[in-house]
């Protein structure tokens, strides 16, 4: 029985999980071409929840792939006001979920930003350069209109500290596959698997690993430990490259093969 204090976005990704589905999450950047159709592809051939990211002009956890892709947006005029109009032109059935960095919600007042997210349908929002010590006004302002606040757990984190990030994180624990920045790379980095081993001994809320998760096959061997995985780089790329279709058959893939090693 799931408990009715958790957030709409934590119901749903517990239900997924314990029927035994690994959670996809690609994530697209708000505001580039073809953002909203690609979003809706992704939806269509198997993602668990998306994850829109709001371009920023300094994104301290991104890679030169999503640093393109934002700068792209933001020279086409891209606002997080403009990214959430076009959020609520977004009719798919799984749930969406931002990522910003802090300044974006100190900016807007986190009471304004949480009811601004609240009502384009955003159930959750990630916020890399928002320290665990420093959240609590924003969770409060996130927790009141049931918006989930998902939690970075880092590699290099003390043993101590892992059980306080699993305690705020609603939604999930965002488990950062490596120390840098977003990217593709040739192989998973093996702090991405003993970390959300640690994790996944602490805490019953779903781990999904991000950072670094750069195709299938890395995308299997990351769900053998965690309950899912983030997509970034790979899926922007071929948004760049070939445009919304090459998004939905990138995602219909990646699901393919990991539902593969869950039947």
């Amino acid at each position: 029985m799931i408990s009715t204090s958790l957030t709409p976005l934590e119901v749903t990704l517990r239900a997924k999980r314990d029927a035994g589905r690994k959670l996809l999450v690609p994530y697209v950047t708000g505001g580039l071409k073809g953002w909203t159709d690609a979003i809706r592809a992704a939806a269509a051939n198997g993602a668990d929840v998306i994850e829109i990211g709001l371009p920023f002009s300094d994104p301290v956890m991104d890679g030169p792939i999503i640093q393109q892709a934002s700068q792209r947006a933001l020279d086409d005029g891209a606002t997080p006001v403009s990214i959430l109009e076009g959020v609520r032109t977004l009719d798919v059935d799984v749930p969406l979920v931002v990522m910003c960095y802090y300044n974006t919600v100190h900016h807007a007042g986190h009471e304004r930003f949480a009811s601004q997210l609240f009502q384009a349908g955003i159930v959750g929002a990630i916020i890399p350069d928002l320290p665990l010590e420093e959240s609590g006004p924003w969770c409060a302002a996130a927790d009141a209109v049931g918006l989930a606040t998902i939690m970075l757990a880092a590699p290099t984190a003390p043993d101590e500290r892992l059980p306080r990030v699993c305690a705020r994180a609603r939604g999930f624990v965002y488990s950062v596959g490596l120390l840098g920045v977003t990217g593709e790379r040739t192989e998973l980095a093996a702090t991405a698997s003993q970390l959300a081993k640690r994790l996944k001994k602490i805490t019953d809320v779903p781990v999904i690993i991000g950072v670094g998760v750069s195709n299938s096959a890395q995308a299997v061997e990351a769900c053998k430990v965690a309950d899912g995985i983030v997509q970034g780089a790979s899926v922007v790329r071929r948004l760049m490259e070939g445009g919304p279709d090459a998004v939905g058959t990138y995602v219909a893939e990646v699901r393919a093969a990991i539902d593969a090693t869950t039947v």
